[in-house]
């Protein structure tokens, strides 16, 4: 059964609390333990909050949202919020950084929803620290942030999406305090464009980053997945961050600090 936009659901299981709610056009699930359940729900809608405010400034789909006046001309950037200004700028950093490989136009209209997802569900980490909570996984659409353990476990397992088979993993990796972030072709099917060119990305299935920041491993993931064959060569030249790709024909390149797979047995 699937949630209607703003409805949320909460689920309690023994020292574990879970709570699903849809938001930024994809569904944000936090699993908290160890954490006594009126401070977890004040934690989670303080950080639904912040996502829906985030959503109503740079949704792509919403006519009154900041991104969309600008992207009319209707909004000069320089009178754009604080956080619209600074995410723009670091879109243009990122875009130097890959080469054009990560672009918020590649689709033609001003989109930065490649960098904003991490970086406003990051964000969302810090605020649920603030509040309290020591050991949680959130999930936003595949894209997971984790900080201590999925107590009584000491590390969180997080499962790889595979890329031809979107109900199943790929392999899993064991995980704690890391931010993991997938693109592939099953996302969006062939609408993941080098913008470069402006054709769909070949010779890649997905890639996976982990790193410190979500939203800089959602960006560099989108980038590599732009740069298909050559994507892996470099994520290498990356300090801090480690990539897994799949290329076509189902071969896996991982960096050498990449966490140690589990392959999937499904």
């Amino acid at each position: 059964m699937g949630l209607a936009d703003g409805a949320s659901m909460t689920t309690a299981l023994h020292d574990r609390l879970v709570h699903v709610e849809p938001v930024m056009g994809t569904v944000v699930s936090l699993d908290v333990r160890g954490t006594p359940a009126p401070v977890a729900d004040a934690a989670f809608a303080r950080l639904m909050a912040w996502l829906h405010d985030v959503d109503g400034r740079f949704s792509t789909y919403r006519d009154d949202s900041e991104v969309c006046r600008i992207d009319r001309g209707e909004l000069p950037v320089a009178l754009a919020g604080e956080d619209v200004r600074w995410v723009l700028e670091r879109c243009a950093r990122l875009r130097r950084q890959t080469a054009g490989a990560f672009d918020e136009r590649a689709g033609g209209r001003l989109d930065p929803s490649a960098f904003v997802k991490g970086w406003a569900v990051e964000r969302g980490a810090d605020l649920l620290r603030a509040e309290g909570l020591t050991d949680f996984s959130l999930n936003a659409g595949g894209d997971v942030i984790v900080r201590g353990g999925a107590l009584p476990e000491r590390a969180w397992r997080v499962g790889i999406q595979h890329p031809h088979d979107r109900l199943a993993i790929a392999a899993a990796i064991e995980v704690t305090d890391l931010a993991v972030a997938t693109s592939g072709a099953y996302e969006r099917g062939g609408h993941l464009l080098d913008p470069r060119t402006g054709a769909p990305a070949d010779g890649v299935l997905s890639v996976t980053v982990v790193g410190p920041d979500l939203g800089l491993a959602d960006a560099y993931s989108t980038a590599a997945f732009a740069m298909g064959a050559d994507g892996p060569q470099w994520m290498l030249g990356l300090d801090g961050y480690e990539a897994m790709t799949i290329l076509a024909g189902d071969q896996v390149l991982c960096t050498p600090g990449f966490p140690s797979l589990e392959a999937s047995s499904s």
